[in-house]
């Protein structure tokens, strides 16, 4: 990671609650009736050990969300999870002189924020819990400087306006959704194998088998089904994050270089625009193609 420090040039951009902000919360109010019934399978073979209540298991496993928050987590657990590491002395070298003048210009404290490096061979940047801003090393390699301070700029937006707050807090929420879903599908799949090589000599034993199969398919769904619900609604709120995040870094001054970052994107992957309705909800991010026109609207604007 690399913290660097700031020197203000004008009164920067502080924190605000973006309309995009409070809407991030809609998917999370869609998990968690999924999420309480998760907890509660988790809670029941832990109650046999520790005697807790359900209300205190759940209000501790909400509590701890927090911690997601705090810079030490977020630099040395929660980007070691995502794959991201610290950077390198050449990409510090690269990184540095990119991610300066975005403090900068928004008159940023030194240390606010920390910036990690993810090993891929994709053109990418995303900003997560309070203060973490990852970067593939593919975007360090290719883009020049000022379009990689567009793209930070545009990470540091996501901070700014508090996208990343509802966003952290679905994903701890999901994580024993996610779980149990997973154990429903793999004990289900050993249920049928089981029955298949088994019992598959008895009739009676054989539906047994299948029932049991059929039960296990049917409560990973009932997790699943709450977490595709919660992701849907996600993406469709994402969508609207990004526009405004694109629009504070061109207040900030960086839209020219964004939207260049934005076109070299499409010269590498100009996917098809998604036609259905499904393929829209499966989105996680606007056309690159309709943020670039976007942008240069904003930035003619304001010429």
């Amino acid at each position: 990671m690399v913290d660097v420090a700031t020197s203000g040039q004008q009164p920067g951009a502080r924190r605000s609650i973006e309309s995009t902000a409070v809407a991030a919360f809609v998917p999370v109010v869609a998990i968690v009736p999924v999420w309480l019934l998760a907890l509660g399978v988790i809670w029941l073979p832990v109650h046999l050990v520790w005697h807790v209540s359900y209300l205190w298991f759940t209000l501790g496993y909400l509590a701890a969300v927090v911690l997601l928050f705090w810079r030490p987590i977020q630099a040395f657990v929660l980007a070691p999870l995502l794959g991201a590491r610290r950077p390198d002395a050449d990409q510090r070298r690269t990184l540095e002189p990119a991610w300066r003048p975005v403090l900068q210009v928004n008159d940023l404290p030194a240390r606010r924020y920390v910036v990690a490096v993810l090993p891929s061979n994709e053109l990418n940047a995303f900003a997560c819990g309070g203060h973490l801003v990852v970067v593939t090393s593919f975007a360090l390699d290719t883009l020049p400087r000022d379009e990689l301070s567009g793209v930070l700029a545009h990470e540091l937006s996501h901070h700014l306006g508090l996208h990343t707050v509802a966003l952290t807090l679905g994903q701890w929420l999901s994580v024993p959704v996610l779980l149990l879903a997973r154990i429903g599908f793999f004990l289900q799949n050993v249920a049928s194998a089981a029955t298949t090589s088994f019992v598959s000599h008895s009739a009676a034993l054989s539906a047994v088998g299948r029932l049991v199969s059929a039960l296990l398919t049917a409560i990973g769904w009932v997790f699943l089904s709450g977490l595709v619900l919660s992701t849907m609604i996600s993406n469709t709120v994402g969508r609207n994050a990004e526009f405004q995040a694109d629009s504070r870094a061109v207040h900030m001054g960086f839209g020219r270089p964004l939207a260049m970052a934005l076109r070299r994107v499409l010269a590498q992957h100009d996917l098809p625009r998604p036609t259905t309705f499904r393929d829209r909800l499966s989105v996680t991010h606007p056309p690159a193609r309709t943020r670039v026109a976007r942008i240069d609207a904003m930035l003619r604007a304001n010429s």
